[in-house]
């Protein structure tokens, strides 16, 4: 060991024993901050499909794929930090010796193959990924960029800090060509081979390019572990136990579909027992989420694909569910110091430690402790109430994230709080809570005119009770039985079922709103008494039957996910189809058959809660299929990437007074494709969208219409084009 290798080998083994100090220190704190957090023991279970899912999601970079440049170029530089670990690795034995080298792997040819392209892919994907944030850097003129709101320098840093430790893996290969200490034959390492060609024969230049590269990655470790907040490079590690623990591993809308029930200690809350004193109603404060919520703080890698796809952000409200993860992260890590010394409010407000616990406490972490949850600006709040109710729960931000953060129960979460606790919440939406109660559906329409929508159908429409054989049990929905356009496809739907002949019977007066509105705008206790009462009139339908045979067709998707996803959780387990996907099976099994084709051009609009939080894609296509002339004409956001309309999450019932209009968004959008009809397969989306037509005064140009409709159109013309419905919404 020559004197270069004695003063390589101190500084290398120095930085590494300060940032090992450093990390450790860091993972600790972390880890305090995440257990601070709610438990959520049903994260435990099928640890078998969890740990396949984690392995399928990181390994094959399913969801990165999705936006197939960067996911291609992250994949690659992803894998090079992996396994190129192992060369930074081999670096301290090349400290200390010029030929130094790792114990029995590394003089393996096939092991300096695999190094010398996956180094070389990492330098490519690297470079492609810096190249793709600079061009999409917040500053640049005109941009919109999905990066606002990150912390540009930590990315910056982090790419650099790759793309560095890559070159002087190079170098250092190439300094053992030039000095013929390389054991790897040219075939393997072209590369490094040529690289050491154009290099001195310098003995000293392997132990020092080692050192830096050393120095480098221990700067690295040492900067993540003095910003635990840091979550563009501490995903690396944080993405694969958040992914393992995401909610529903088993399915491909993991964090969509239902919305977790509201939790208290880690169990369901009962209504009936609950108590407000004792039990936890909503989030009120950070350390009041699961540890999962911690957890999905910590990871989110501020890469901004949710804000990019989100229809409140893109329609200038201020919600990005990137920034608002970011400030709840914030946020917790902030007051982590006063949690962790004892303090906290109990659910009565009172300070739960001593004077004496928090008189060490950092005068910040105290302020910090200070701020609510939710307040504007001037109340000093973590999140602003205007960003809290304009998520229209669409899904998109879960649907995009790489990292499986579920921002849509945490945003209702706190919904949940302010409704039931703090009365805090849009006043225009207190009608529809109200008529929810008083009448069973957010419109307020009598309940004896629910069955007003078959009156002048040429055939009669069963009631259950009246009929025991039938086969499906047609939800009609609260749209469907008082909303005019609704009526429409209701109508639709039930001539299309008798043409088919299928058996089927509605509830009528039986039937009350599915929960939906009340559920998603945070009133559990109104969602939980419709629903009980729901499943309660369900069951009776269909006592004595299997699951298989207990068959529910909706039209709305709102309802067709309450009720298949949500209404197990209070007891009601039922087979739920939309009615486009049983229309598709009729068709395709000849019980309808379209006889004239739609002219005109007609393109789909995915509704959120039947496409992207139940996958459900194909089926209202293959009916638009085979009942238009020419094919579908897609818009640039279909299936699962599709833009929100503007009605979920209760927004239906709450004026949109910041920003664009999400409905005129995606009107304009489907305009743009020429087609004359707007396909849609749910009500909301219909209201939604003919009142984004009517507003730009297209309404000439421009029909929205139900796939129901469209299909009935070409299988009986005649029909369909008497269908006048125009009675007024009840009041």
């Amino acid at each position: 060991m020559g004197s270069v290798q004695i003063v390589t080998t101190i500084l290398a083994f120095a930085i590494t024993a300060v940032a090992v100090g450093l990390a450790v220190r860091a993972v600790m704190k972390m880890t305090a901050v995440i257990r601070l957090g709610q438990p959520d023991p049903e994260r435990f279970g099928n640890k078998g499909t969890r740990t396949k899912t984690m392995l399928v999601e990181t390994a094959g970079h399913t969801r990165m794929l999705r936006w197939s440049v960067v996911g291609a170029a992250h994949w690659f530089v992803m894998i090079a930090f992996i396994v190129l670990s192992l060369l930074v690795l081999e670096a301290y034995f090349e400290v200390v010796s010029t030929t130094g080298e790792l114990p029995v792997i590394g003089h393996w040819t096939i092991f300096g193959l695999a190094t010398e392209v996956i180094g070389v892919l990492g330098l490519v994907g690297i470079v492609v990924l810096m190249a793709i944030r600079l061009r999409n850097r917040p500053a640049r003129p005109g941009s919109r960029s999905r990066f606002t709101g990150s912390t540009m320098w930590q990315g910056y840093f982090v790419e650099w800090v790759v793309l560095l430790v890559l070159i002087f893996g190079f170098l250092i290969r190439g300094f053992k060509v030039a000095t013929d200490h390389f054991v790897y034959p040219a075939w393997a390492t072209p590369v490094s081979h040529a690289l050491g060609a154009a290099l001195p024969n310098w003995e000293a230049g392997v132990s020092l390019a080692a050192l830096i590269k050393i120095v480098i990655s221990m700067t690295w470790l040492i900067v993540i572990s003095l910003n635990v907040t840091m979550g563009v490079a501490w995903h690396r590690f944080l993405a694969f136990p958040n992914i393992f623990f995401k909610r529903n591993p088993d399915r491909a809308g993991s964090g969509l579909g239902a919305l977790r029930p509201m939790m208290s200690a880690g169990k369901p809350l009962d209504f009936e027992e609950a108590d407000p004193e004792k039990d936890q109603f909503g989030v009120a404060q950070v350390e009041q989420f699961t540890w999962k919520g911690l957890l999905d703080f910590s990871t989110c890698t501020e890469c901004g694909r949710c804000q990019s796809q989100c229809p409140a952000w893109n329609t200038g409200k201020p919600l990005s569910p990137k920034l608002l993860v970011l400030s709840l992260r914030d946020h917790a890590y902030a007051k982590a110091p006063y949690l962790l010394a004892g303090g906290g409010k109990d659910l009565t407000g009172e300070e739960k430690a001593t004077a004496a616990q928090l008189a060490h406490v950092d005068v910040l972490a105290l302020a910090e402790a200070d701020k609510p949850l939710i307040g504007t600006a001037e109340e000093g709040g973590v999140i602003d109430p205007d960003v809290l109710w304009s998520c229209t729960t669409c899904g998109a931000c879960v649907e995009q994230c790489p990292v499986d953060i579920e921002h849509v129960d945490h945003i209702v979460d706190m919904r949940r709080y302010q409704v039931l606790i703090e009365s805090s919440f849009p006043s225009e939406a207190g009608v529809m809570l109200r008529n929810l109660e008083n009448k069973g559906n957010p419109w307020g329409a009598p309940q004896n005119t629910r069955e007003d929508w078959t009156k002048g159908l040429d055939f009669e429409v069963p009631r259950v009770g009246e009929v025991e054989d039938f086969e499906y049990l047609f939800w009609v929905g609260c749209a469907g039985a008082f909303e005019d356009r609704a009526k429409k496809t209701t109508r639709a739907v039930a001539t299309l079922l008798n043409e088919a002949g299928v058996k089927f019977a509605i509830l009528g007066e039986g039937e009350t709103c599915s929960g939906d509105p009340a559920r998603r705008i945070g009133n559990e206790f109104v969602f939980q008494m419709l629903a009980q009462q729901n499943v309660e009139t369900l069951n009776e339908a269909f006592e004595g039957r299997e699951k298989s045979k207990r068959k529910i067709v909706a039209t709305c998707p709102h309802c067709f996910n309450t009720l298949g996803n949500e209404y197990g959780q209070l007891g009601g387990e039922f087979e739920v189809v939309h009615h486009t996907q049983l229309l598709a099976h009729l068709v395709a099994t000849g019980k309808l058959t379209p006889v004239q084709p739609v002219d005109g051009g007609v393109t789909y609009h995915d509704p959120c809660y039947l496409g992207r939080h139940n996958r459900v894609f194909a089926p209202p296509r293959e009916v638009l299929g085979t009942a238009i002339s020419g094919e579908l004409t897609e818009m640039p956001r279909n299936s699962e990437r599709s833009f929100c309309c503007g009605a979920g999450g209760a927004r239906m019932w709450m004026e949109e007074k910041i920003g664009k209009r999400i409905n005129v968004e995606r009107v304009e959008e489907a305009m743009s494709t020429g087609a004359k009809t707007v396909a849609v397969g749910c009500p909301f989306c219909s209201t939604m969208l003919n009142d984004g037509v009517n507003g730009k005064g297209a309404s000439e140009q421009v029909e929205v219409v139900d796939v129901a409709s469209v299909l009935l159109r070409s299988v009986k013309p005649e029909q369909a084009q008497g269908d006048k419905e125009t009675e007024p919404v009840a009041g």
